[in-house]
């Protein structure tokens, strides 16, 4: 009995004892109302103008209808049955919802490029106004989901843009737009997330995360904080049935704004290039460096930026201009947001050392077409059978020879029969094993009488020209 009380008495001492390693917060059962049940707590003040600014987006486009199914319909048998007859018709109008936000006094507008894709007409309303708008298309960017349009009038309210890296989790937002072509419809809810990147919607994210509903007919309209100010444009919702599971994405202003100066003035979005293939850091070969975040070079494009630069395979880059890097999508970010032959530092780790390098962005169309140029066979690409080439092609390494990369459609090389992936080993008697000797051995030999060998998912192959 003596030894069941000591053990109990240990007991109390020892949970008495962990009450220091909890901190409550200061009690209270205290709740408050306004300060007088005259006052009703509104946003109303705060939106009031920005809604002002969001409009109505309608669509009309053009869909091909399938010849398998005009045939069906106009069969015998079906006409017996159903008593109908199917009128000859190429294609059908299809009408789409949507919204946008005017950023400008005579009309110019941003939404999101889905929400303008491949439309043949486009139209506006804005609220308190009966008119409807013929909408022009100034440009879009697939790669960001963002579009601009513009109407022509004069003296329309606009929406203030924030500063989007200002913003935290937490803060209070409204999203307001169109959905389902009901109205204007305004919704709440705070940001639940931020920079939200490999969601999969678009080639460049870097999305606001919210629980305010984003619905059909949303997209493009505004996402505002309890000021009214302009965060970002509404883009999608993740949901497995369509409807709103508190899971939306905006683009935040300071990219729309970035994007659509380019899109006003150039019509486009010309990106600067850096020419390289990355990979996030793993435990493992973050082992290997200083750094355990930054951008890992795997492979060095030829004649781009990075190659012209000096970067390495291996290098880990760390920052570029005055952004730090902490993985591929933010360095894939901050290099499209610059322009084509823009100058701007590099920091990078190699063999543990910190480097610096100042690079010039090239664009990818210019390294296309310098690539084209220097193409020995129209249409084909080709490269040494590198470490890095083996391992991501699982190419045994008994095989030599140089690996096509990419060949391009309605050329000489695609109307052949190269593939991509082909290793070439011979053309005619002479082995081709590096890229001098595969230049030689082209230039050397007419394409009426050309054999070229390959091997290609393990069989060799003979490719006439």
């Amino acid at each position: 009995m003596k030894r069941v009380f000591f053990i109990t008495i240990l007991t109390i001492s020892f949970l008495y004892s962990k009450s220091d390693f909890f901190t409550d917060m200061p009690k209270t059962s205290k709740r408050v109302m306004p300060k007088s049940n005259q006052v009703i707590l509104s946003f109303y003040d705060a939106i009031k103008d920005v809604r002002k600014s969001v409009v109505n987006i309608s669509t009309t486009k053009k869909v091909q209808v399938s010849r398998e199914l005009e045939q069906l319909f106009n069969h015998p048998l079906f006409k017996e049955f159903f008593g109908l007859q199917l009128k000859k018709q190429n294609s059908k109008k299809v009408n789409s919802l949507g919204s946008g936000v005017i950023i400008s006094q005579d009309g110019y507008i941003i939404t999101n490029n889905h929400v303008i894709a491949d439309a043949s007409e486009i139209f506006v309303n804005i609220p308190s106004r009966t008119k409807t708008y013929r909408a022009k298309l100034v440009g879009s960017d697939p790669k960001t989901d963002i579009a601009v349009i513009k109407i022509q009038s004069k003296n329309l309210t606009i929406a203030k843009f924030a500063d989007s890296s200002k913003l935290r989790e937490g803060d209070i937002v409204f999203a307001i737009g169109n959905p389902f072509g009901i109205g204007e419809s305004i919704t709440q809810g705070i940001i639940s997330a931020l920079n939200k990147r490999k969601v999969g919607l678009n080639q460049y994210e870097n999305f606001i995360q919210t629980d305010a509903s984003i619905n059909p007919g949303n997209s493009g309209g505004a996402l505002t904080d309890s000021r009214g100010a302009l965060i970002g444009i509404n883009s999608a919702i993740v949901s497995k049935s369509g409807g709103n599971n508190g899971i939306g994405f905006a683009i935040p202003v300071n990219m729309v704004k970035n994007i659509a100066e380019k899109l006003i003035r150039h019509g486009e979005v010309q990106r600067g290039y850096l020419g390289v293939n990355l990979s996030d850091l793993t435990p493992q070969i973050a082992s290997l460096y200083k750094h355990k975040r930054g951008a890992l070079i795997l492979n060095i494009i030829p004649h781009g930026a990075a190659y012209r630069a000096n970067l390495k395979r291996g290098d880990l880059i760390l920052s570029i201009g005055d952004e730090t890097i902490n993985d591929t999508s933010e360095l894939r970010n901050a290099i499209a947001s610059y322009s084509p032959n823009t100058r701007v530092p590099i920091l990078y780790e190699r063999n543990r050392e910190i480097k610096k390098t100042i690079i010039t962005l090239s664009s990818k169309e210019n390294l296309n077409s310098f690539t084209r140029s220097n193409e020995i066979i129209e249409g084909l690409q080709v490269s040494k059978l590198s470490q890095y080439l083996r391992q991501k092609m699982s190419i045994p390494y008994h095989i030599r020879g140089i690996v096509v990369t990419k060949v391009r459609s309605k050329t000489y090389a695609h109307r052949v029969g190269f593939q991509k992936g082909d290793i070439i080993l011979q053309v005619n008697d002479f082995e081709t094993d590096n890229l001098d000797k595969f230049k030689y051995a082209i230039k050397h030999s007419n394409p009426r009488d050309r054999e070229i060998f390959v091997t290609r998912s393990g069989y060799v192959v003979v490719i006439n020209g």
